[in-house]
C-alpha cells in the first residue's frame, strides 16, 4: 500500500506543477494580448487628434492649389480611411491569440497521463 500511496502523492504533485506552468504560461500570454490593446488604444487616441489637424491642413493646402474644395476632402479622406486600414490590421495581428492557450503545460499533463497508465498497465500484468 504504501508504493501506491507514494505513486498517487507523486502524481498529485506532478498535475499541481503542470497546472502551474499551464497558469504561467496563459498569464504571460494574457499580458501580451493586454499590451496589444493598450497600444491600439493609445495610438488611436493621438491617431485621432493629429489626424484631424492634419486633414484640415491637407484639405485647404489642397484647395488653395486649386482643386475644389470637395474634391480636396475627399482625397483627404481616402488617404486617412487606408491608413485606417492599415492601423487596424497591424493592431489584429497584435491581438492574435496565438500565445495565451498554455500548449507546454498541455503536453505535459498529456505525457504525464500516458506514463500514469502505462505504468498501471504494466502492473497488473505482473500480478496477473
Amino acid at each position: 500500500m504504501s508504493l501506491l500511496s507514494d505513486v498517487a502523492t507523486g502524481v498529485g504533485r506532478l498535475v499541481q506543477g503542470e497546472l502551474r506552468l499551464a497558469r504561467t504560461e496563459a498569464t504571460e500570454g494574457l499580458k501580451a494580448a493586454g499590451s496589444g490593446l493598450v497600444k491600439i488604444g493609445v495610438a488611436a487616441i493621438i491617431g485621432l487628434v493629429g489626424l484631424n489637424l492634419l486633414a484640415g491642413a491637407a484639405v485647404a493646402a489642397l484647395a488653395a492649389t486649386g482643386l475644389g474644395p470637395a474634391w480636396s476632402a475627399l482625397l483627404v479622406g481616402a488617404a486617412l480611411c487606408l491608413l485606417a486600414l492599415g492601423l487596424a490590421l497591424a493592431g489584429r495581428a497584435a491581438l492574435r491569440l496565438r500565445g495565451i492557450w498554455p500548449e507546454r503545460a498541455l503536453r505535459g499533463l498529456r505525457r504525464d497521463a500516458e506514463a500514469v497508465q502505462q505504468g498501471l498497465n504494466g502492473t497488473e500484468a505482473r500480478h496477473v
